[in-house]
This record gives structure tokens, sequence and C-alpha cells, in this order.
């Protein structure tokens, strides 16, 4: 079996293979999938080419480069392995070479762009040996380990090189926007150097008027001391929606915990704790009213009625913290029943003023910041916390960086349109 170029007319080709199907179905998909590979090889160094000089002297910054020989280079494709012969400059002082071919054909390392997309989304959910096995098996690609990962991180770096630089539009979207929740979480994954940090994870929901969630904007970043970082990028996408919705009600959720706030009510106009995690203090305090090993009963009951009512009546927080004062007055309560008491009268006194549930629910807002929950279960714990992994805090940002573009969407493709239009330098 041999492709080849039968015909050739400026842009078009015309490529003649020969397959011959034997054996059983599977067997014949095989081949023709051989067959397609070498195909998009021949095809793919054709293309290649187009992006080379003739070997004219080039003019880089007011600096004249003139080429060497052409020299062949190979060239990973979705395909197979290509070799191409292109021009390589220099100037007469010498020091760093240029490609113009790897430039404008927007090589990324030795891969390209097509390739450098399908093995980065593979990576943003995979760990290069399984990516290798899919690759193998399904695709018919023999890729090393280590070459799968180089071209993942050269594809985060330029991704989080360009966060900054590149902004990305929202989806046109069928309802109108009425209400925007920003809300943040982490969770924490075990470095190499460090043990567990905490990586963080942000989440901009986007929501009709009939409190339905239209679009979702994830941010997630490694873990980093100060976390100014996270907030920057957080920063930069939440005036991006604002400039896009500015009549919308920006609402902030979040676990609670004190270092949330103050960013929140930078952004947001109302702040909100996460109802699913005042349930969760609701619940130790049940076990405080009903702690008999008979009580399960009356302990579920109990938490039932305490939830519709933080969800539903106004002045149910105000009411539940005076029956959680009362309770606290109970003789031969554990030391763990008081601790977990303490710690809910903590919550909800903490967070007294914000929680107004209720309200929310009569307006169709949300209430819960669930959307943040599951990307910190699918993102950071899922790909980042597989057991015996620890991370580089580059590799880590790298994955986050990938996930986040590819769970958008239209963003995983607007950041490809960008490299097809601006270069994948990552300097600017």
């Amino acid at each position: 079996m041999m492709a080849e170029v039968i015909a050739h007319d400026g842009d078009e080709l015309t490529i003649q293979v020969k397959v011959k199907i034997t054996g059983s179905l599977l067997e014949a998909e095989h081949i023709i999938l051989d067959a397609c590979n070498e195909v998009g090889q021949l095809a793919t160094s054709h293309a290649i080419k187009k992006f080379d000089t003739e070997g004219s002297p080039i003019q880089i910054a007011g600096t004249k480069l003139t080429a060497k020989a052409a020299t062949p280079k190979q060239y990973e494709t979705p395909y197979g392995c290509v070799e191409v012969s292109r021009y390589v400059y220099q100037s007469s002082q010498g020091g760093c070479t240029y490609c113009p071919l790897e430039q404008d054909a927007r090589i990324i390392g030795s891969a390209t762009p097509r390739f450098a997309q399908h093995v980065s989304h593979k990576y943003a959910n995979l760990n290069a040996p399984a990516i290798c096995l899919d690759l193998e098996a399904n695709h018919h690609r023999k890729i090393a380990h280590s070459y799968v990962q180089a071209v993942a991180d050269l594809v985060g770096t330029i991704a989080s090189a360009k966060e900054a630089l590149w902004s990305y539009t929202t989806p046109l979207l069928d309802e109108a926007i009425t209400s925007v929740v920003v809300s943040m979480d982490g969770a924490y994954v075990l470095m190499r150097e460090d043990g567990y940090r905490e990586a963080r994870v942000g989440a901009i929901s986007l929501y009709d008027a009939k409190g339905d969630r239209q679009h979702s904007i994830y941010i997630g970043e490694a873990p980093e001391y100060g976390k100014a970082t996270f907030t920057e990028r957080l920063e930069r996408e939440i005036a991006q929606v604002k400039k896009q919705y500015p009549a919308a009600l920006y609402l902030g959720i979040a676990d609670g915990a004190k270092n949330n706030w103050p960013f929140l009510e930078k952004h947001t106009g109302r702040q909100l704790p996460d109802f699913f995690h005042a349930t969760e203090y609701l619940a130790d305090v049940a076990h405080t009213a009903f702690p008999g090993k008979t009580d399960k009963p009356k302990r579920e009951a109990w938490l039932h009625e305490r939830c519709r009512q933080l969800k539903h009546d106004v002045g149910a927080v105000d009411a539940i913290i005076a029956e959680m004062e009362k309770l606290a007055n109970r003789k031969k309560l554990t030391k763990g029943t008081q601790e977990n008491l303490a710690a809910a009268q903590t919550y909800f006194a903490n967070n007294r003023q914000r929680m107004n549930y209720a309200e929310h629910v009569q307006h169709n807002l949300p209430i819960g910041s669930g959307v943040t929950e599951a990307a910190c279960k699918t993102l950071v714990k899922q790909r980042l916390c597989c057991s015996g992994i620890r991370w580089k805090p580059q590799g880590a940002k790298v994955i986050l960086s990938l996930w986040a573009l590819i769970q958008l969407k239209d963003r995983w493709q607007q950041f490809w349109d960008k490299i097809d239009q601006f270069g994948a330098q990552v300097c600017s």
C-alpha cells in the first residue's frame, strides 16, 4: 500500500492509494486506517511546504537574515511523522536561528497545529501513558510519553502566557441574562516539594430570569503563595462579563471562609454562603438535638424541616441561631457534639447577614456554588489527585489551563483560532 500524488495543480492535490481489503471487517478497518494515514501524511507534507520561503534573504526587526542550505526536519502530524526540507535563517553575526516555515505554519515544537491540539486536548483528561496507548490503538500513531508531555506543556504554556493578552467572547445565548454568580473554592493537591497545597477554582455562571443556568466560565489555578495569579485571572474574566452584561445582578457565592468575602464584596452586589455548606452544619446540629442511637428518624425529620425553613422562610436564620443557643445549654453533651455545635454557631453568626436564602429563592436566584464544587471534583480531584501522583507547579498549571479552555463552549476553538491568527510565541 503506497499513497502517491498523481496530480498537483496549484492548491489542489490528487492523491491515489490502493487498498487491499482482506480478512475480517475489523482487519479491513485497520488496513483502511493505515491507508488514510498515508494519504494524510502525504497531503500534510505538501501543506507544510507551502509555508516555506524560497531561500531569499529576509528582514526581521530591521536585521537582515540569510538562509542556510535547506535541511530536512521531521514533523509529527495526526496521521504520522513527515519529513520536510525547509530553510533556516541566521544573521551574519550568528546567534539564534529562525525558521519562517515553523512560524508561519504555526508549528508547536515539532507538532503541526492539529496534532498539538489533539494531544493537548487528551492531556487535559488523561495522563501521558494513557494517551500513548490511545493514539497507538485507535489512530496507529506511536508516540513517546515524553513527547506527549512536551507538546501539552508547550500548549499549556502558551495558554498561560496569553491569559492577560487574549480575550474570549461569550457565546450568544438564547435567553436574556439577568443574574451572574461568581463563586470560588479550592481543593488540595499533592505537590512534589511542598506536600499538600490548595489549587483554586473559580466559576462565573450566567442565569436567566427563571433561574436556569445558561453558561459558565471556569478558572483553574495551580497552588501558589498569596493567590494573586488566581484573583487577577478571575478579575479579568469578571470584567469581560460585566462589559457584556452590565445590567445583570452580580451575586457572590462561597463556602463561608472569611478570605472569600473581601474579593466577592469588591466585585458583586450581593453575597451568599453556599446553601449546601449551611445544611452540612445543620446536620451536625441535628445530632445535638437528637443524639440517641434510635433517634435517626427524628434527626432526619428535624434536619429536613430546618433546611426547608432556611430555604423558604424569612427570619429562619435567627430562629435557628436561637435554637442552637438553647441546645448549647444542654447537659451531658459529648466533647465532639459540643465542638460541632460550636462550629455551627460560629458559622451562622459570622454569616448571619448574608444568609437571605428565602429572598433569593423567591426571585429565582441561585443559592448554591455547585458549579464550582463540581469543577473542583472533575478537574482537581479526578485529574490531579490520582493515586501516587505528585505535581510540580508548572505541570499542575498546564493541566488547569488546558482543562479550563476545553470545558467552556467555543473557547477551545477560539484559543486555536488565535494561535492560527497571531502565532504561538510565548513572549508578547
